[in-house]
């Protein structure tokens, strides 16, 4: 969890809306995130392995990828680049707008999507 954390604020700029819980009965971890310029809310969770919650993850199970609007892709990547990210999909465009992903520290990918 608190490498996810660290990800998702400090690498993709998002703030903490809800601090960092302990869930029982669940025997988990709670945090809810938020992109400064959104209301919309991203909730990672994490379970312990004898919780009645957890699965382990599996590349292509459930979640395919999460995406997040950015105002100029290639400062996006630019920045990225500096932090040390691997770009696994470097900029290209579709139609009006323009994408590439990174992976978090999960493997999750990670759409950056301009639209223009």
């Amino acid at each position: 969890m608190d490498e996810s954390i660290k990800f998702y604020t400090e690498v993709l700029g998002m703030e903490i809306a809800e601090e960092r819980q302990r869930t029982e009965p669940t025997k988990g971890e709670v945090v809810t995130l938020k992109s400064p310029t959104s209301n919309q809310l991203l909730e990672l969770n994490f379970y312990k392995s004898d919780s009645p919650f957890y699965a382990p993850y599996e590349n292509g199970e459930d979640l395919d990828h999460l995406a997040f609007d950015v105002g100029n892709l290639e400062s996006a990547i630019s920045d990225l680049r500096k932090k040390g990210i691997e770009i696994v999909v470097e900029p290209y465009s579709i139609g009006e707008w323009s994408e590439a992903f990174i992976r978090d520290p999960n493997g999750i990918w990670i759409e950056l999507l301009q639209r223009e």
